[in-house]
């Protein structure tokens, strides 16, 4: 997730990443209350034991619903971070989908950008050799009409003469 909030505008970066250090902090929350349910769980496991040697008929039920609630609490727990850890791994493979989305993207401009450039390149070949083309053409042109001038001038001097 924190993948993708990178790649947004700055202002839903901001708002997202709040979110993302909220999702983290509940997930940290949610193992520190596992790791304390499982250990007051073996505690009052242990305690159990004990205290049932002792008491059996009195206190074996009272310690028996807390058991169950204890036991109850620790699955919840369980599976609050069972589907939190699958949302991570979904968000995950999706930021690495969009990764490899992005790097093959990125290779195609590359690509066109050097494409680009070698017909930029050929561009001003192109543009050189037409400027050449005209300035002999040009120059074809006049040497081509200083000969009719010199031809006609030739023509009106012969007839004179």
């Amino acid at each position: 997730m924190e993948l993708e909030a990178r790649s947004l505008q700055a202002s839903m970066k901001a708002s997202l990443f709040v979110k993302l250090k909220e999702y983290e902090t509940d997930l940290n929350n949610l193992k520190s209350e596992l790791k304390r349910i499982t250990s007051v769980a073996n505690n009052n496991n242990d305690e159990l034991l004990e205290l049932g040697q002792a008491d059996t008929l009195v206190s074996s039920n009272d310690h028996r619903r807390r058991l169950v609630m204890f036991t109850e609490r620790l699955n919840l727990s369980f599976e609050r971070i069972k589907e939190s850890r699958r949302s991570m791994l979904e968000t995950e493979e999706l930021g690495a989908s969009n990764l490899q989305d992005l790097h093959q993207q990125r290779q195609s401009l590359l690509h066109a950008h050097n494409t680009l450039h070698g017909v930029d390149d050929n561009i001003d070949e192109s543009k050189k050799i037409l400027t050449a083309i005209s300035r002999r053409m040009s120059t074809n042109k006049w040497i081509l009409g200083s000969f009719m001038v010199a031809i006609v001038l030739a023509i009106i001097l012969i007839t004179f003469y």
